[in-house]
């Protein structure tokens, strides 16, 4: 193998990285999308079960005169008003704002993703 084609194929090496990062960071956007999408789609299903579960006990509050259930119905409301807050920083983190702990309330540069925030939405 002469120099020429020692310096060509390390600059078809180059090229070939070159592409596998451009494909590595289309990746790494769709991955954010589908993280965040799951997150909203469990969020969004976490607050209609508990509505669900709300409204059932609306229910069997109006069928039953037993007090009992009063409690019980504060509970899942205060569990409902959890949901709301987790709500909020979704909205703003997808607003382009940081939710995490080390950035909080500082506008993301061009959007990108930080992990921090990701891993405090994907919490249960």
């Amino acid at each position: 193998m002469d120099k020429k084609e020692f310096f060509d194929s390390v600059i078809n090496m180059e090229t070939q990285i070159g592409q596998l990062y451009k494909q590595l960071g289309e990746l790494k956007e769709y991955l954010a999308e589908f993280l965040e999408e799951n997150n909203s789609l469990k969020l969004e299903n976490k607050h209609l079960r508990q509505r669900l579960e709300q409204i059932e006990n609306s229910n069997n509050q109006r069928t039953s005169c037993d007090e009992g259930n009063s409690g019980e119905a504060d509970s899942a409301e205060e569990m409902f008003d959890i949901g709301e807050g987790y709500d909020n920083l979704a909205r703003l983190y997808q607003e382009g704002f940081h939710i995490c702990n080390f950035h909080f309330g500082s506008p993301r540069k061009q959007k990108e993703d930080c992990l921090f925030c990701l891993s405090f939405l994907n919490k249960k």
